[in-house]
This record gives structure tokens, C-alpha cells and sequence, in this order.
């Protein structure tokens, strides 16, 4: 009985930068099981494309000239719903990887990824699952893990911590608010509860307390 052979991922690449396009290519072109259904210079591209080829795996940049990769990743999933969205991006910042996961992303490298990882994450989010790139997942293990000191500590919730890095920043509460996606009266709150919980009753007293919890690292 002949065997059937397994269908190949599709993927598309959404990127303005042709080296990056060539790249990726070069990378996946010869990977067994991957096919390159389409190549896109911007997001409103993509999102003609993206019914037409139907692929099952969207590599996403996330800084394109016109719609950026965040504001178009809800936009294509809802014109393609079996398709996952994979960001790969130079930002190695985890808001951006926590508003990449918020607006419906499957995963999140950074462009100087390897190919291993590359092929790995695509099979991953094309089976269903979620992918975090090595790198980023050890800042957010990281992260979580002065979140944890901050709140054995203090008792702090961990979007309390959240809200305490941002003040000792220096991030007005408007900027915190955006930061965590949460409204300006919910950032008072939080800080009414933290200086009751740590006895800081100024900024200068919350980032000191801050900077012991290693909120700042």
C-alpha cells in the first residue's frame, strides 16, 4: 500500500525588507515539509494575499511602513481563521511579546534566530501549539521570577509588581496604563495598594523598594 505524502506547511512571509524575504527563504527553501506560499512587502498586501493562498503559518514582522504587524495580526487571522500568526521581529522586548500573544499571535522569535529554532517554532504553531523563542522566554522566566520575590515580600499581586517597575521608571500613570493595557483609575489603584503594602510613600521611596525587589533588571 503506497504511503501518502504528509502535506506540506505553507507559509507566508510578511516583511518590508527584502534581505530579511531572501533570508527566510534561503533558510526554509530547502527545509522538508515547508512551502513558501506567498512573500509580502506590507501588511495590506498580506491581508489580499492571505485568502487567496490560505497558508498555515504567517511570519509577521512587527515595524512595516503603513499598518504595523500588531494592528494587522487581528485582521488576518479574521480573514484567514485557520492561519497562525508568528511574529519574527528584532524587538526583544517582552511588552512586545505580551501585546504579540494579547492581539492572537501563535508565537514570537527574533530575527536572529536559528534555523533549527525557526523550523521548530513553525511546526509548533502549525500543530496548534504556542512558540516562545529561546532567548525571550528566559527574559520572561526571569521576569516572572522577581515578580514571584516581589510578591513573597510585600504580598503584592503580580500586576501590582507590573505597576511598581513602571513608577520607578518613571512612567507616568497614563504611560503605565498604556504599557499594561489597563485604564489610568485601575493604575491609581494600584498604587494606593503598593504604598500601603510596602510603606512607600513617595516615588523615590517605590523605586528603591523596586530596585530591591530587582523589578529593575
Amino acid at each position: 500500500m503506497r504511503n501518502t505524502p504528509a502535506k506540506a506547511t505553507r507559509v507566508m512571509v510578511v516583511d518590508d525588507h527584502d534581505l530579511v524575504r531572501e533570508g527566510i527563504r534561503a533558510r526554509l527553501g530547502s527545509a522538508p515539509g515547508i512551502e513558501i506560499c506567498a512573500e509580502c512587502v506590507c501588511a495590506e498586501d498580506a491581508l489580499e494575499m492571505i485568502p487567496i493562498t490560505c497558508p498555515d503559518v504567517v511570519l509577521l514582522d512587527i515595524s512595516m511602513p503603513g499598518m504595523n504587524g500588531l494592528e494587522a495580526a487581528p485582521a488576518l487571522g479574521a480573514a484567514s481563521p485557520n492561519s497562525r500568526i508568528l511574529f519574527l521581529s528584532i524587538y526583544d522586548n517582552e511588552q512586545y511579546v505580551q501585546e504579540a500573544l494579547r492581539v492572537g499571535a501563535a508565537g514570537y522569535l527574533l530575527k536572529d534566530v536559528s534555523r533549527a529554532e525557526m523550523l521548530a517554532a513553525i511546526s509548533a504553531v502549525a500543530n496548534g501549539g504556542t512558540y516562545i523563542g529561546s532567548k525571550l522566554a528566559s527574559a520572561l522566566t526571569s521576569r516572572d521570577t522577581r515578580d514571584s520575590e516581589a510578591t513573597s515580600r510585600h504580598g503584592l499581586t503580580q500586576r501590582e509588581a507590573e505597576v511598581l517597575a513602571g513608577i520607578a521608571r518613571g512612567r507616568t500613570n497614563k504611560e503605565i496604563a498604556l504599557d499594561l493595557d489597563i485604564s489610568v483609575r485601575t493604575v491609581e489603584s494600584h498604587r494606593m495598594s503598593i504604598r500601603e503594602k510596602t510603606g512607600g510613600g513617595n516615588a523615590a521611596q517605590l523605586t528603591r523598594i523596586a530596585g530591591e525587589l530587582g523589578l529593575l533588571q
